[in-house]
Order: structure tokens, then C-alpha cells, then sequence
């Protein structure tokens, strides 16, 4: 099992940055793919960015694509989301999760059967 802490959520000004970090517990963090999920007010949690074990795959969300950059650091057993050019559309909680599915399956919310408690991120216009 892995347990996961995320933090560095907080408002931000349209056009900001943000890092994201999650930290996880356990010695099996390299035997996961790593995703960051979110979820706004009133609507279904979405797929924003993972990685995969090694730290040589990524992939993100469309609406993310060339803003958000996901990373990780398997010796300290930590992944980041750093979040560039932010818009109010990106107003979320967004969640830490761990996959040990198919790397074919990380953009499938079902897929990561780990997750932290989230962290708000608000961006205001």
C-alpha cells in the first residue's frame, strides 16, 4: 500500500504559478504510476497529468497541455505538478493518486485505487 499527502494548494492571480507536491509512505512508490486528478465544484473528477514509474512517460489532460508539468522524484518518494499560466477554469481540489493498473489506463479516474485528501487550488480573475 501507499499513503499520500499532497500540499502546496492556495490562491493564486489568473496567469500565476503553482507547485503541487505529494508525498507518499512506503517503500513500494516505485512500483506505481502517479496521476494528478481534480475536481471542481459541481462537476466529475478529471484526469490532469500522470507519470509513470521510471519518470520517463508522462501524459496530460488537453486542457493542461504545455501549461501543467508533472515530475518525480523516486529517491524522496515525492511527485510535483507544476502549474504555469493559470486560469480561473483551473479552480479545483486537486488530488494525489497512485496507480499500480496498465500505464494504458492512467487518464481512467477507476484506474488509481490511492489517493491523498486533496489540496484546494483557487485561481481569482
Amino acid at each position: 500500500q501507499v499513503q499520500l499527502v499532497e500540499s502546496g494548494g492556495g490562491l493564486v492571480q489568473t496567469g500565476g504559478s503553482l507547485r503541487l507536491s505529494c508525498a507518499a509512505s512506503g517503500r513500494t512508490f516505485i512500483n506505481y504510476n502517479m496521476g494528478w486528478l481534480r475536481q471542481a465544484p459541481g462537476k466529475e473528477r478529471e484526469f490532469v497529468a500522470a507519470i509513470n514509474w521510471s519518470g520517463d512517460s508522462m501524459d496530460y489532460g488537453d486542457s493542461v497541455k504545455g501549461r501543467f508539468t508533472i515530475s518525480r522524484d523516486n529517491a524522496k518518494n515525492r511527485v510535483y505538478l507544476q502549474m504555469n499560466s493559470l486560469k480561473s477554469e483551473d479552480t479545483a481540489v486537486y488530488y494525489c493518486a497512485a496507480s499500480n493498473r496498465s500505464w494504458y489506463s492512467r487518464t481512467e479516474v477507476s484506474s488509481y485505487g490511492y489517493w491523498g485528501q486533496g489540496t484546494q487550488v483557487t485561481v481569482s480573475s
